[in-house]
């Protein structure tokens, strides 16, 4: 997950305006066939649990398995509104101790889904506050990490207004600093370029209320990404802005994209060859706690907060804990019936096609229990990383952490 400097980002944002956007666009205007429904009370059915502690992150918090979150109240359905709650444990006492760490989750889909998948979440409520570090992020089902790319949709730290857009790769991924003038000039900010790097390539988000108390305030809003051979392209709306085709489709709809607009990140493969870098992604909702992006001190301080980000983990979790969870309407992925794309890396204009019976997803339904998808990233409680995997990953992060400035 990436870690970009949000406190520029943020500060910049309050004078400059929106990126122009010209007249042609990358992303793709294909019809998408609905593929898989998460929502009401069979929402958690298609998910498994982590059920061990954030070894990825470095957060101060135990992933809780099914049984856990259910009994906790940490996974449930609303009885009110049908939405999916996913929170961290802000009723039990922690007390102060060497290692500290309270209760939350992580959940991974059975599923993974390829290049000519469409991913569409309508969201009430992202986890916010000091300490807190929610994500939303696709990761391919390759062991060792990043081999099979991450695709981190919804990600921000402690008190910050804003959301971000990231891709982590191995090396040979860029996003283009400056597109050609034939191509789409993103809505968002690019901060950092190279999806290699610790924090990855990464374009933070410019319209307001994407993250935290504005976002709960405003009604949440739906974020989109779509996985095409030509680029991922990821999109927010806030709820007085949902486009039609997405405002009054139902579970069973043909997704349409012609009314979305540009997108806020626009990841070409111009620069980064997509089907090169990516296999098929299973999505993941998460809830960390510090680690080592929202606890390093000099950040955590810079993002709204005061003190040791450790403070928070330790004592009752209320009130601190009280805003830090997902509030889910449905999450719904598509497939493309048939698409027309740039061939992937050329950069010549060469065309190609994918059609619904070429790029299939990865079911569950297909997956005998000893060769489930999720047997090889380390997001299942019975395939957990090794300590060397562990240290790698922390190490891309860590040598991320170098490249940030705050103001």
């Amino acid at each position: 997950m990436a870690k970009p400097n949000l406190v520029t980002l943020y500060k910049s944002s309050l004078i400059l305006p929106y990126a122009l956007l010209l007249l042609c666009s990358w992303f793709v205007t294909a019809i998408y066939t609905p593929i898989r429904e998460y929502s009401g009370t069979d929402f958690f059915s298609e998910w498994d649990y982590y059920g061990f502690i954030d070894n990825t992150t470095w957060g101060n918090v135990n992933y809780v398995d099914e049984n856990t979150g259910t009994s906790q109240g940490l996974t449930y359905i609303d009885s009110t509104t049908g939405h999916a709650i996913i929170r961290v444990d802000n009723t039990t006492n922690i007390p102060t101790a060497t290692t500290v760490n309270r209760n939350s989750v992580k959940i991974t889909t059975k599923d993974a889904y390829p290049i000519g998948s469409l991913v569409v979440i309508d969201v009430w409520h992202i986890p916010y506050g000091c300490s807190v570090w929610p994500s939303f992020w696709m990761l391919g089902t390759n062991l060792l990490w990043p081999n099979s790319g991450e695709i981190d949709i919804i990600e921000s730290i402690n008190n910050l207004p804003s959301n971000q857009y990231a891709l982590h790769t191995t090396p040979g991924c860029f996003l283009p600093s400056n597109p050609s003038n034939s191509a789409l000039v993103q809505s968002g900010n690019t901060i950092s370029t190279n999806c290699s790097t610790g924090q990855g390539c990464v374009v933070g988000e410019m319209k307001p209320n994407s993250f935290g108390s504005g976002f709960a305030q405003a009604g949440g809003g739906v974020f989109a990404t779509q996985l095409d051979v030509s680029g991922i392209y990821m999109w927010f709306w806030q709820r007085s802005s949902i486009p039609t085709s997405i405002s009054q489709a139902d579970s069973s709809s043909l997704m349409n994209l012609t009314d979305w607009g540009a997108p806020t990140a626009a990841f070409i493969s111009s620069a980064c060859n997509i089907t090169q870098y990516f296999q098929p992604q299973q999505l993941i909702l998460d809830i960390t706690l510090c680690g080592v992006w929202a606890g390093v001190p000099s950040i955590y301080n810079a993002t709204g907060c005061s003190g040791q980000c450790i403070d928070n983990v330790i004592g009752s979790g209320n009130p601190i804990y009280n805003d830090a969870y997902w509030d889910i309407s449905y999450i719904r992925t598509y497939l493309a019936n048939s698409i027309t794309t740039e061939t992937s890396g050329s950069g010549n204009g060469n065309s190609s096609s994918i059609s619904s019976s070429t790029a299939s997803f990865t079911s569950s339904s297909s997956l005998s229990p000893s060769s489930s998808s999720l047997s090889g990233n380390g997001n299942s409680a019975t395939s957990n990383p090794t300590v060397s995997q562990w240290l790698l990953r922390s190490m891309f992060l860590l040598i991320g952490l170098g490249s940030w400035t705050f103001c």
